[in-house]
């Protein structure tokens, strides 16, 4: 299973700016869909953001104008840019290579498939 390694979280006032960086061996993420995950304390780990190896970007709602999702120009590392960040955005963020699946409800949803990484924690205070 792929390895992640999360980067640039810190401790920030609420208004501030942030990139995190995402990246793993070989090319793990040149080859896959990769997706930016989050989660706070004493809830579930949810979706933030996904970028396919042809350019296509996903939001979560609370993320669509706010944050970016990008691959660098060989994309061997994946970012997501965060603006405005706001207490609730606190958690810590994970990325994971993810593929696009369908449960036996056949509702589709992206699932993320690599091992996950530490992550790299994010505090925004008031």
């Amino acid at each position: 299973q792929a390895q992640f390694v999360e980067s640039g979280g810190t401790p920030v006032q609420a208004g501030a700016f942030l990139r995190l960086s995402c990246t793993a061996s070989k090319t793990i993420i040149k080859d896959n869909a990769v997706g930016w995950y989050r989660q706070a304390p004493g809830k579930q780990r949810e979706l933030v953001a996904v970028e396919t190896p042809f350019g296509e970007k996903t939001y979560a709602n609370f993320a669509e104008g706010r944050f970016t999702i990008w691959g660098d120009n060989t994309r061997g590392a994946v970012f997501l840019a965060m603006l405005n960040l706001k207490p609730e955005d606190t958690a810590v963020y994970y990325c994971n290579t993810v593929r696009f699946d369908r449960d036996s409800g056949e509702s589709y949803f992206w699932a993320p498939f690599g091992a996950w990484g530490q992550g790299t924690q994010v505090t925004v205070s008031s």
